[in-house]
């Protein structure tokens, strides 16, 4: 369903798991790329059981700026449950994804906005990876595991910076695992998804979480459910009908 400006309103939800250096940073380029909308907005940060100084600065950052919120599991339970607090936290009619790494650009957000009319999903693609040899070819060869055993071809299914009508979102069983694969769970539900490019940027903060076993090997049985699922999808056409069923009193 197509979207006005004046009609959309914005949910970003961002998982956070120990990164105290990169918090206020990312505070203040979510507040120069969003402050602008012409529409209303919420960042929603999803502290992922951290165990440095991650909480009280998210506390800290809410007290001071009305339209950030914080969730704080109790302990480590990973990105995809992570993110699924956030989608059935948020409010806005369409809800915009991204790591809090800085290796996304914020400033890229009203870009995907734009692009949300009559779409249901927008997923960003580092056009230019700005990253070492081994992560551009461990990435490389993910994305190309993933969609020859999914049957997909998004480009870059590494990539967290996408949009997505919220409604979709919410109704889209997850799964430890499933964000690597969201846009292909909405199309299975008949979502339109296109692919745009975005910036990206060298992590010059924190520690990466992600190494090469756990972005080729680690979401292999999660593949081999996807081409499962895709495989068993009922796809049927009604021809007519008739009858009302109903009994009248």
């Amino acid at each position: 369903m197509e979207q006005t400006k004046e009609e959309m309103t914005v949910s970003v939800v961002i998982p956070i798991y120990n990164e105290e250096e990169c918090v206020t940073h990312l505070k203040e380029q979510l507040m120069n790329a969003l402050s602008g909308l012409k529409y209303k907005y919420e960042i929603i940060l999803i502290n992922d059981g951290s165990n440095d100084k991650t909480q009280e600065m998210l506390d800290a950052i809410c007290e001071e700026v009305k339209e950030f919120r914080a969730i704080h599991f109790a302990e480590n339970c990973g990105q995809s449950a992570a993110m699924t607090a956030g989608f059935m936290a948020a409010r806005g009619t369409v809800t915009v994804t991204l790591d809090a790494d800085l290796q996304n650009d914020p400033a890229d957000i009203p870009m995907l906005l734009e692009k949300m009319n009559g779409v249901d999903c927008v997923c960003g693609w580092r056009e230019k990876r700005d990253d070492t040899f081994i992560r551009r070819k461990s990435s490389q060869i993910a994305n190309g595991i993933r969609n020859w055993l999914s049957g997909e071809t998004i480009r870059d299914t590494g990539c967290s910076l996408k949009a997505y009508r919220t409604e979709l979102l919410q109704k889209i069983y997850m799964f430890r695992g499933g964000h690597r694969f969201l846009p292909t769970l909405l199309k299975m539900e008949g979502a339109t998804v296109i692919e745009v490019p975005v910036k990206h940027h060298p992590r010059t903060l924190g520690n990466s979480k992600y190494g090469i076993l756990n972005r080729v090997f680690c979401s292999f049985h999660d593949l081999l459910g996807i081409r499962w699922m895709k495989s068993r999808l009922l796809n049927y056409k009604i021809d007519s009908s008739s009858g009302t069923g109903l009994s009248e009193k």
